[in-house]
């Protein structure tokens, strides 16, 4: 009786979508959104299937989310958790790991980043009591200037974390090269890249752990959710502690003495016997998934590749368009050997042009097409990091251009031909009364 009413409610849900009221678009009223959620009956079907389980934390859905994310990838493990920051969080924090030895970071150890990106990429490091050190970026690709590295690289420094900068790939060779020459740990922040390529391999799979993200505006979109990756389980397994709540045992959640040894082993200070399921071996989170998001992520994984197509086809539009624009904007250009899977279409207003990015930004924003700054600009000029302990190699010249100068609008599969084609008209429309003046 269970299974049919089941599938009579599931039935029902496919025929709530198809009646659901689909907007509309009215150029110029109708808000072209820089990223959102594309979804049909599927991602409904799943969400409903996964809340009559009433399992509610990490369940059934989320080990199929995990297992088909790394088979994608081609990574060997996958660990889902709340968020893309909580990904960022747990990357850094699992190399503080005492299991890890000579090669975990202590406090005061230094991790080669940039200021010019998300904060969730540098907070992680200072939550650790880490110190970020700081390294211009390129313009155009926005990537981190590799030939930068070397000369930062002091007997302090343990690791680079950086992210493919709105799913453009960094130069994995050379960083590669540095951190195998130097000894140092690779995270890629991947949250902005899912789907991207380098040399034919897909970013998040080259450093010793990557992270991804299934925010709304993301990729996928599990609503909140994110992902940390690795091939190595050792990391895999302090990863695992770390996300449940700084545990030694890997049992799933409903699930008792996997290792069959959960009454007959002995840690630290503790008893012998002392039940594993309570045993701590670091100080960790609970930053678990809930099986009703990774349901939604389920039916979202069936159609990234469909997703990337369209995130490909949508930057190759706006760029035939805006390319003859290029003696006012600096337009975005691919990293060498790479394939990016396009988070956002990236614009510099060049110096000297008879406009400002606020002139053009208020243009498209009154015309209903939604921008974005390259997030928080020069994170150093941040009230957040005024006091913060860092080191800036080099200098951040380009970094600040970019909080000046810089602004994105989207690429994500939401956009139809029409409202390509309503921005294309309404940039045309701007560059025309710049012609005027």
């Amino acid at each position: 009786m269970g299974t049919k009413l089941r599938k009579e409610i599931l039935s029902k849900v496919k025929e709530f979508y198809k009646i659901k009221d689909k907007e509309k678009f009215v150029p110029g009223k109708t808000l072209i959104n820089y990223a959102g959620r594309v979804y049909d009956e599927k991602e409904l079907i799943n969400l409903i299937d996964a809340s009559l389980d009433f399992w509610l934390t990490t369940g059934r859905y989320a080990l199929e989310f995990e297992k088909k994310l790394a088979y994608f990838l081609k990574i060997k493990y996958c660990l889902l958790t709340n968020s893309g920051s909580s990904a960022n969080l747990l990357a850094v924090s699992a190399l503080t790991s005492p299991l890890l030895k000579e090669k975990r970071l202590k406090p005061g150890d230094e991790v080669i980043t940039t200021a010019c990106g998300f904060p969730t990429t540098l907070n992680p490091i200072l939550q650790n009591n880490l110190v970020p050190v700081f390294i211009d970026i390129n313009l155009g690709t926005y990537d981190i200037q590799v030939d930068k590295i070397e000369k930062a690289i002091t007997k302090k420094t343990k690791a680079i974390f950086v992210a493919h900068t709105l799913g453009n790939p960094f130069n994995l060779d050379k960083i590669l090269k540095l951190a195998d020459k130097y000894g140092l740990w690779l995270l890629e922040d991947n949250c902005d890249a899912l789907g991207s390529r380098y040399k034919g391999k897909y970013t998040g799979t080259f450093g010793h752990i990557s992270t991804a993200s299934f925010y709304p505006a993301h990729h996928i979109t599990m609503g909140e959710g994110g992902a940390v990756l690795t091939n190595d389980p050792l990391l895999k397994k302090i990863i695992l502690s770390f996300r449940d709540w700084g545990r030694d045992c890997f049992c799933e959640p409903g699930h008792d003495n996997t290792c069959g040894k959960r009454f007959s082993q002995q840690f630290g200070e503790l008893p012998p016997g002392y039940d594993h399921k309570y045993v701590y071996s670091h100080i960790g989170y609970n930053l678990k998934v809930t099986d009703m998001q990774a349901a939604i992520g389920c039916a979202q994984l069936e159609k990234l590749p469909g997703f990337i197509e369209a995130r490909k086809n949508n930057f190759t539009a706006l760029y035939n368009h805006l390319r003859k624009y290029n003696k006012f904007l600096v337009l975005p250009e691919a990293t060498e050997n790479s394939e990016p899977s396009w988070f956002g279409f990236p614009i510099l207003v060049k110096q000297g042009v008879p406009f400002s990015r606020s002139d053009i930004v208020n243009y498209l924003e009154k015309n209903r097409i939604a921008t974005r700054m390259l997030f928080g600009g020069n994170l150093t000029k941040q009230p957040a990091y005024l006091k913060s302990k860092y080191r800036v190699s080099g200098g951040l010249k380009n970094t600040d251009l970019v909080m000046n100068n810089l602004f994105w609008i989207g690429v994500y599969p939401g956009l139809t031909e029409e409202k390509i084609d309503y921005i294309e008209k309404i940039f045309k429309q701007f560059f025309n009364l710049q012609e005027k003046r």
